[in-house]
């Protein structure tokens, strides 16, 4: 599939998320805004592990809470720990690149083009295949999703497990176990 086909499909979902949330708030649509490919919404880009850019495109503030979406761009094979949301769902587009994810014990490979829904409560992770790769995300409902991951990316060291732990505990997350390995 062409990736701006790809993309108009796979994102065709947002606004209907985001009108019956604020049909069920009152609150009022928000202006249309652009985030340009490598950009941040509001300019600030955020850095997974200290070197990938991870950053916000469509952010809570505009959403009235209902999700956030990010773009993760990988420049190793690399992925996050093992862990769970305890009340947002998360949906994953490959845009670039190969991926494993393990969603509750079970492994699935993904590539450019496909899309891998993560209900909330359930452990998962993933590794990216590829030397490149990157990823289109919804977290949804949005919750403190941007917070983590501003916390995370202003660090300058590692976290301890310990507080990796409290870190994720404070964003609604539980800290499960490593990672996927290649």
């Amino acid at each position: 599939m062409h990736r701006k086909k790809f993309m108009a499909t796979a994102f065709s979902f947002i606004p209907a998320l985001a009108f019956a949330r604020m049909a069920q708030t009152g609150e009022e649509a928000k202006q249309p805004f652009i985030v340009r490919a490598g950009e941040a919404r509001y300019g600030k880009p955020l850095f997974y592990k200290g070197k990938h850019p991870n950053n916000v495109v469509i952010a809570k503030t505009d959403t009235g809470g209902a999700f956030s979406v990010f773009s993760y761009t990988g420049l190793d094979k690399i992925g996050p720990s093992t862990h769970l949301h305890e009340e947002q769902d998360e949906i994953f587009w490959v845009t670039e690149g190969s991926y494993r994810f393990m969603v509750g014990g079970q492994l699935h490979e993904l590539a450019a083009g496909d899309t891998i829904f993560l209900p909330r409560k359930v452990a998962h992770s993933w590794i990216q295949l590829t030397d490149h790769g990157s990823l289109l995300y919804a977290v949804h409902p949005a919750g403190s999703m941007e917070e983590f991951f501003i916390e995370m990316s202003e660090r300058t060291t590692p976290p301890t497990e310990e507080e990796a732990k409290a870190i994720h505990r404070r964003h609604g997350m539980q800290l499960i176990g490593p990672g996927l390995k290649l």
